[in-house]
């Protein structure tokens, strides 16, 4: 059993852990993580297992067939990860995002480039059509990066709602549900309500996280199944047009000054040279460009370690 745990469910955890540590930055999925580390296509997979299938298992009794049909061990060991990240790590990110936010983009830069390569790789055969998919993605996210943030009430249906839209993002590599909570001008609302423990809030905001995600993978498993390859080749465009929100070098909006929070998404990007003109700080390229390259090197060695521990669909079955 316990060898078990150590072989199958610690490399879920560790997996987790890094999932919940890029979901605190507005501009970083979760979904990226998942993909690089080999589980992606296992996470969608058993999340589509949650239907009526398996509650109809559960008012039997049948808790067993129940486990085992959700894939209750994985998702079990990767949520563990996830939020044990987002409660001891999350302050660590958000510290490095305010006070050396050039140096923590230049790694993220690096690794969604080498995820979006990864991706491409895994394509099995490359054609017009899948890279007209890739251009679209790109296209799509770099739109949907580039919107303005709205006024949202603070109403439990909105809140239900952006819930159900920022776990979409999350699940997706190349967009992140922090950042869709930006744009829906609820991340603030939302971390100050699990910081004071509205609860409320909270059971409003996970069950619309949960609508929108059973709802979701079984769309994104249909791709994939069906579609595999120019779904995989959309999402690779996704990471590429999400860039924008992860290149380092970034000024303030003219009309706009940025907080600590929201720098990402009020702001410019502008060259090495033109960020030390207008900042009058040292665009620091040498340890930028060591960071992007480590971040390449970060994700190709994940991908490996993923092969060599066979982090394939169903290998983590319970």
């Amino acid at each position: 059993m316990l060898s078990k745990i150590i072989n199958h469910y610690l490399p879920v955890t560790l997996r987790g852990v890094l999932m919940g540590a890029v979901d605190v930055i507005p501009g970083v999925s979760g979904g990226t993580i998942a993909f690089i580390t080999g589980i992606y296509e296992t996470l969608i997979a058993s999340l589509k297992s949650i239907d009526r299938r398996a509650f109809a298992r559960l008012t039997r009794f049948e808790y067993r067939a129940f486990w085992r049909g959700i894939n209750g061990g994985f998702l079990t060991s990767l949520l563990l990860g996830i939020v044990f990240s987002i409660v001891t790590l999350s302050k660590v990110i958000l510290y490095l995002l305010e006070h050396h936010t050039l140096l923590l983009l230049s790694f993220f830069f690096g690794l969604i480039i080498a995820s979006a390569i990864v991706i491409v790789r895994r394509v099995n055969t490359h054609t017009v059509g899948g890279w007209a998919a890739c251009i679209s993605g790109a296209v799509l996210a770099f739109l949907i990066t580039n919107l303005s943030p709205l006024e949202t009430p603070e109403n439990l249906l909105f809140v239900f709602l952006s819930g159900a839209i920022a776990i979409c993002a999350m699940i997706l590599p190349g967009i992140s549900g922090s950042f869709i909570l930006l744009l829906l001008g609820k991340y603030t609302f939302i971390l100050s309500a699990v910081k004071d423990f509205n609860i409320i809030v909270i059971i409003a905001f996970v069950t619309g996280c949960a609508a929108g995600l059973l709802g979701f993978v079984r769309l994104l498993s249909k791709l994939l199944r069906q579609h595999h390859d120019h779904t995989m080749m959309t999402l690779a465009g996704i990471m590429i047009g999400s860039l924008t929100k992860v290149w380092p070098w970034k000024v303030p909006a003219s009309h706009m000054v940025p907080d600590g929070e929201k720098a990402m998404l009020f702001s410019l990007n502008v060259t090495p040279g033109t960020y030390v003109q207008l900042t009058g700080s040292e665009p620091m390229v040498i340890a930028s460009m060591m960071l992007m390259a480590f971040g390449l090197a970060f994700v190709f060695l994940l991908e490996y370690l993923s092969a060599k521990t066979h982090g394939t669909l169903g290998e983590y079955s319970s």
